[in-house]
């Protein structure tokens, strides 16, 4: 089972090599790529700092390889990537990365969308809100 977890934040280097790497690979047609970002929201008055990303890691590989391997199936890709960040994440930084490649466009955008949207549902992964003010409340998925 692959390793979909990276320690603090996906650099945007990172992401950037994937994509070169992929360039040998030429039934590819069409890529697509989501970055998930930390936003700065402002609840009450005070502003989101960061999330602290934790997760349950041997049954969230396990859903996100399940995942993995539908998509790939349901939409022909030629092959698909998740990355998650754990620990602190800061305002401003990278925590998902998800990037499908298929021979044509339309494939790897669906795909891509819903990875996304299967992620946010089925892994168990959690986010601890940390205000500006030291305080956290645990984040909910909408």
């Amino acid at each position: 089972m692959k390793n979909i977890f990276i320690e603090g934040p996906i650099n945007p280097a990172f992401v950037a090599e994937s994509i070169t790497k992929h360039t040998v690979k030429t039934a590819i047609g069409g890529h697509s790529i989501f970055l998930g970002q930390i936003r700065e929201d402002l609840i009450d008055d005070k502003k989101v700092e960061a999330i602290d990303f934790t997760t349950y890691h041997e049954m969230a590989l396990e859903k996100a390889g399940e995942i993995r391997e539908d998509i790939i199936t349901k939409y022909e890709l030629t092959c698909a990537h998740i990355y998650h960040s754990l620990g602190k994440i800061k305002v401003g930084e990278i925590c998902l990365f998800v990037f499908t490649s298929a021979p044509h466009r339309k494939e790897a955008i669906r795909a891509c969308d819903e990875m996304v949207d299967r992620i946010k549902k089925e892994v168990p992964l959690w986010g601890k809100e940390i205000w500006e003010d030291n305080t956290h409340t645990w984040k909910e998925n909408k």
